[in-house]
């Protein structure tokens, strides 16, 4: 199974990822975290990019959209060997971020086309004001009007795609607790 968590900045995808290895590890489930951008070379020069005061401009975001479908395509076939082994896939983001991120729709869709599909993807949504309080402006993508944008498009396509929606201002443990009640049927698990 291919478990995506999405969100905008802030929304503790990180914190949600490390708590649900746990849980997946303590309930029998072999996992395998992954996470966009990735530690290939090319996920490197994608951090270098989102660092660049320049990251929300129309052109260094078309750049980046070509780089994530990149380093997407790296990392498909880890996915596919994980769950080929019976593991459990986690990811923090896939290309639905890329899809909220970056402008037009339809050409991230087609630079895409090859990315698997997450078979759960569970959005941790949260008011963008919380989100900036948490981040403290640390990269150029935490501005107000950009996350509320981002947050918005993330509303629209979680109900487009049939995400599973989760309140990320409640506490860590709630959030927690939520998207194992998401996932425990899946598993076949009671909680």
């Amino acid at each position: 199974m291919y478990i995506c968590l999405e969100g905008i900045d802030g929304s503790g995808k990180s914190t949600q990822i490390t708590l649900l290895e746990k849980w997946l590890n303590d309930i029998g489930q072999e996992v395998l975290q992954v996470r966009e951008p990735t530690q290939s070379d090319v996920g490197v020069l994608l951090r270098k990019m989102l660092a660049s005061s320049q990251a929300t401009e129309e052109n260094v975001q078309r750049t980046l959209a070509l780089l994530f479908a990149a380093d997407r395509t790296v990392l498909m076939k880890e996915i596919e060997e994980a769950k080929s082994a019976g593991k459990v896939v986690i990811s923090d983001r896939c290309f639905y971020s890329s899809m909220v991120y970056q402008n037009d729709v339809e050409w991230i869709s087609q630079i895409n086309k090859y990315a698997k599909r997450p078979d759960i993807t569970i959005l941790l949504d949260l008011e963008t004001e919380t989100a900036l309080k948490r981040c403290e402006g640390k990269d150029h993508f935490e501005n107000i009007d950009f996350l509320k944008d981002v947050r918005d498009k993330y509303l629209e396509l979680a109900e487009k795609e049939d995400f599973y929606v989760i309140n990320a201002g409640n506490g860590v443990n709630k959030v927690h607790d939520d998207i194992k009640r998401v996932l425990s049927p899946k598993f076949g698990v009671c909680i």
